[in-house]
């Protein structure tokens, strides 16, 4: 017979495990710290310019940074924050190298999100998170998954729940009862309707006096932050249903982009959700809260099964908030129904020799039309090293590995990144400025 202290010691002896992998993996310090590039990477991979031009710009222009040379003086080596710097001073045939931003409006929100584990979506979120802040964009990523896994590949394994999005919500549940309380009293009737009241459980923990960037942690790279998320953080979903029972007015799906809404509209130029595999109150915060919608889809049949059955249960949940809330949601950015400016599916673990894969991506096309990425995420043995060593492939250094096996880890996210980015930036310039 087992109990839960059977699963509670098994739970202890694979925390042990973890700490001593995270020894092996991270700095002696135990934090997790972002490489250097080398001056081939800065130039070819990630400026896009001809060596030969990059290193005359340098030789040139003395004031840009010179990074750290190898102990055989071969290559330079350069941080994100020096090639930042390069990036906003060197301008290539008279165009400057910053990435697209459309003047005046707030970040773009892409939800990543399907039914199925294994489908890859922590992997997608963390490499495009990577590759957009490579490519100079400014990033916060929100963990909504208890599993963690994107938080731990960002190198946060010690988390507070409060300070994860089963915070978020609690915060706004008693944010949006003392607004609605206000608003009873001062009924144009001149009656006074009846106040909902929230436990001292709750109301007693201060997270309705947190500011909307206390939930907000840095990471090693310098321009991606997180909202992380943790295995404590799994009852957000049995706690949200208790909060919509004390409160049945109160509008949960919308509590995630209430306090996006809160962050200045250009603390971030993206905004990448990872999404538990279910339908949940997070998952429907993150779909809510989303610009976009990005499907990962592995190349199988029962996982393109799985993909329509989350379509289809997640059209049926959108279209239920939508009649239960119309006609009463509170002041809000956000109209009903719910609309996305763009959804794509990605498809995941692909491997073009194999016949059945290729087969399956041609049924997704045939279903899903051009709603189907071009540049499918291909199956490599690097990626695979990638979750060994809890890092994206632009985290790792290419020394570690064959230069070749390491190029064709990043060209697939290359491919499938710029894919992204031009579906995103799209979406971008559609998004109505706020009033």
């Amino acid at each position: 017979m087992f109990t839960h202290r059977d699963l509670q010691e098994l739970r202890d002896t694979s925390l042990k495990m973890q700490g001593w992998i995270r020894k092996q993996t991270f700095s002696p310090q135990m934090e997790k710290t972002l490489r250097r590039f080398s001056s081939w990477e800065v130039s070819e991979l990630i400026l896009k310019v001809n060596q030969s031009t990059f290193r005359g710009r340098l030789a040139t222009d003395p004031s840009l940074p010179d990074g750290e040379v190898e102990e055989d003086g071969r290559q330079r080596w350069f941080s994100l924050d020096e090639i930042n710097e390069m990036r906003r001073r060197m301008k290539v045939n008279r165009k400057p190298m910053t990435p697209h931003r459309p003047a005046g409006k707030r970040a773009i929100r892409v939800a990543v999100a399907n039914f199925k584990g294994g489908a890859g979506k922590s992997t997608v979120a963390l490499h495009f998170a990577h590759a957009a802040a490579l490519d100079g964009y400014r990033v916060l990523c929100v963990d909504f998954d208890p599993q963690a896994t994107l938080s731990h590949s960002m190198g946060l394994s010690d988390v507070n729940e409060e300070h994860t999005v089963w915070g978020i919500m609690a915060r706004d549940l008693v944010r949006e009862t003392e607004r609605m309380n206000r608003a009873a009293q001062g009924a144009e009737s001149g009656t006074a309707l009846p106040r909902r009241k929230l436990p001292a459980s709750i109301t007693d923990m201060g997270l309705g006096d947190l500011r909307a960037t206390d939930f907000i942690k840095p990471t090693c790279w310098p321009t991606i932050d997180l909202v992380p998320s943790c295995a404590n953080a799994a009852f957000v979903e049995f706690a949200s249903a208790q909060y919509r029972h004390m409160n049945p007015d109160w509008s949960f799906f919308a509590a995630v982009s209430r306090w996006l809404d809160q962050l200045p509209d250009d603390a971030y130029d993206m905004i990448i959700f990872d999404c538990p595999p279910a339908i949940g109150y997070q998952s429907m915060n993150a779909v809510f809260a989303a610009d976009v919608l990005y499907i990962p889809s592995g190349p199988g049949y029962w996982e393109y099964d799985s993909t329509t059955s989350f379509i289809g249960q997640l059209a049926e949940a959108l279209e239920d908030l939508s009649a239960g809330f119309e006609g009463h949601f509170p002041a809000g950015k956000m109209p009903l129904p719910k609309a996305f400016l763009d959804i794509r599916f990605l498809l995941t673990r692909y491997e073009p020799g194999n016949d059945l894969h290729r087969a399956m991506y041609d049924a997704f096309k045939k279903v899903f039309g051009d709603r189907v990425t071009a540049n499918p995420i291909e199956h490599t043995r690097a990626v695979e090293q990638s979750g060994r060593f809890l890092a994206s492939i632009y985290e790792i250094d290419y020394r570690d590995m064959t230069r070749e096996t390491w190029r064709r880890a990043r060209t697939t996210f290359d491919k499938a990144y710029e894919e992204f980015r031009g579906h995103v930036c799209a979406a971008w310039d559609r998004l109505e400025e706020r009033a």
